[in-house]
């Protein structure tokens, strides 16, 4: 589990830098004039003008007083829209990991309240390592089927669309509802959030209960650091935000009332042929305990010991009985 902590940490720290790169930007108020060198420069060149170029095209085709904006909003969806089947692959292993950690949760159960009961930090160790077992026996990934290329991948489209906006006269003075595109936004930014509030109550329903409490702080942080970023942010992000967190509550509802109940049916099939292999039990964590900090050598020890006696008492055997099958003279 300590894996799957870190690659939040890792993803969120990611963004947490994108968020203070555009702090930085956000300074700067009216439209920029473009980069020519260096990394921004070769930034804008592959990603900002494309981008640019793409939101342009929409617009003109859509027409109307905010046709930038919709024209951003159209772009966003359908890349969103593109990037769904890796998010419902990502979601769909992710649910699949929940319902095998439900089956092994008796036993996770039972390390859990064992090693706060342990008195020495070796012994803890021990007990702790048995979580791994359970995790290996069972087939249960320690990073919970998660992946982050979904979110990777969005991390470009972030930059393109910014710099769009940043570097593009027509859409840095366009507004939409009266709203500049190229300031940010508390309306947008909250109707953006609201989204991803409403996604990450949905993804909690599907989280079985023993599972919620380590599971509901990393989900909430998705609202949050949209809500963050929108904030210091051109509106026209807040935008894409908004159209992300649309295909993100189609995604949740998909998984909520098709996928999970479909997993759910499957686990229940599996768990039938092939049951949960029992690897902690009461009496194997009363051994270890018992043992001590030395309870490791100690079980080797009497494992070989328990060997070698055994190979004694056979030779023994087979001695008494070539002894015993003799003849009396």
């Amino acid at each position: 589990m300590n894996k799957k902590i870190m690659k939040y940490i890792s993803v969120l720290s990611l963004i947490v830098i994108f968020a203070v790169v555009l702090t930085g930007c956000t300074a700067r108020t009216g439209v920029q004039h473009a980069p020519t060198s260096g990394p921004y420069g070769f930034v804008y060149k592959w990603l900002g003008t494309p981008f640019q170029n793409l939101i342009l095209a929409t617009a003109k085709h859509v027409g109307g007083r905010d046709a930038y904006a919709w024209g951003i909003v159209i772009i966003s969806f359908v890349v969103r829209l593109l990037l769904l089947p890796l998010s419902l692959n990502q979601q769909y292993k992710s649910t699949a990991q929940q319902e095998k950690m439900r089956a092994v949760q008796p036993q996770l159960k039972l390390i859990q309240a064992k090693q706060k009961e342990a008195k020495d930090p070796a012994t803890q160790q021990k007990i702790s390592a048995l979580m791994m077992d359970v995790y290996k026996q069972n087939n249960i990934s320690l990073t919970g089927g998660i992946g982050c290329l979904p979110l990777l991948l969005q991390f470009p489209i972030l930059i393109a669309i910014y710099q769009a906006v940043q570097y593009s006269q027509e859409i840095g003075v366009a507004t939409f509802m009266n709203i500049p595109l190229g300031q940010p936004s508390l309306v947008i930014t909250i109707v953006a959030t609201v989204f991803y509030i409403i996604q990450s109550w949905l993804s909690l329903q599907v989280v079985p209960q023993e599972q919620r409490k380590q599971m509901q702080t990393m989900l909430w942080m998705n609202p949050v650091m949209t809500f963050f970023i929108s904030m210091i942010s051109s509106a026209a992000l807040a935008l894409y935000f908004l159209a992300g967190g649309v295909v993100l509550l189609i995604q949740q509802l998909i998984t909520n009332y098709i996928m999970t109940p479909k997993i759910r049916k499957q686990a229940d099939a599996n768990l039938k042929d092939h049951p949960v292999k029992i690897v902690v039990t009461e009496e194997s964590i009363a051994k270890i305990m018992a043992g001590g900090p030395s309870s490791s050598s100690n079980s080797s020890g009497s494992s070989n010991g328990g060997s070698s006696e055994s190979k004694a008492h056979k030779s023994a055997r087979e001695l008494n009985k070539g002894k015993q099958n003799k003849p009396k003279e």
